[in-house]
């Protein structure tokens, strides 16, 4: 294979697992160097070992993405491991509670705004001017099909998604003549742990019957796969998509289309 990313660095937020780790394995796949970041509790340690037996060279931080202290501190371990970063995939994120709006404690709403969009908004702060000393670079934000679409008991989860995508296309045209490309990922339900939370809240004790009513709903009639949405993010930072910025690439099996 083509290692079409050799001596780029990228940053993947939320890489512990789901599509985070899919993130990081088809990065170190095709040649970059990695910096891996999850919370303290989660397992990260086994994304970066299951990597590195492939000759990968991955570098792993704890990391609230909420936090720009914790944005700072990555950065510096970045640029005094790696000497600087090329991508960024801000991929972290938290359903919250399914509920409707007037039973969702305001506190499970400040905390998907917090991860959600803060996240997304501290790490591009902290990442351009990493960027801007490369001549350029790309940031992928995961935002979801929710962020074109409603959900009645999602509410604080697709408002937040609503506003990823547009810090993406605000970001795109503020700093596209700096060469520093923006796009947005909207996934449609995927085979991870969230999409087991939300089947739970939403149907507790018939997680089944409620995945076969979703799929129900995607044209594809199926959930994808992390892999699936890492290769759109991969495709989003490399030469190939070199004229894309602005953009929200869903990946939802053609859901968002209803």
């Amino acid at each position: 294979m083509s290692k079409h990313f050799e001596d780029k660095v990228v940053i993947v937020t939320g890489a512990a697992g789901g599509i985070g780790r899919a993130t990081v394995e088809r990065f170190v796949l095709n040649g970059a160097r990695v910096v891996a970041t999850d919370l303290k509790d989660a397992p990260i340690e086994e994304t970066a070992a299951a990597v590195e037996q492939s000759g990968g060279e991955v570098l792993t931080a704890a990391h609230d993405v909420s936090s720009w202290d914790d944005w700072q501190r990555v950065i510096a371990e970045t640029t005094r491991r790696f000497g600087g970063v090329d991508f960024l995939v801000n991929n972290a994120g938290t359903e919250g509670a399914v509920a409707a709006i007037e039973d969702s404690p305001e506190a499970v709403f400040d905390q998907v705004m917090a991860v959600n969009v803060k996240g997304v908004f501290l790490g591009m702060k902290a990442v351009i001017p990493e960027l801007r000393k490369r001549g350029g670079g790309a940031i992928v934000n995961l935002a979801s099909v929710m962020g074109v679409m409603g959900g009645p008991t999602v509410a604080p989860y697709a408002a937040s998604k609503h506003a990823v995508i547009g810090l993406t296309k605000s970001a795109a045209i503020g700093y596209g003549s700096e060469k520093i490309r923006v796009n947005a990922v909207g996934p449609a339900p995927i085979e991870t742990r969230m999409m087991r939370s939300l089947e739970s809240g939403m149907a507790p004790g018939e997680e089944a019957g409620m995945k076969a009513g979703i799929e129900m709903q995607i044209p594809l009639g199926r959930y994808g796969t992390p892999d699936e949405v890492a290769a759109v993010i991969s495709f989003l930072c490399s030469e190939d998509a070199r004229f894309v910025s602005g953009s929200f690439y869903t990946v939802d099996g053609g859901m968002s289309n209803y």
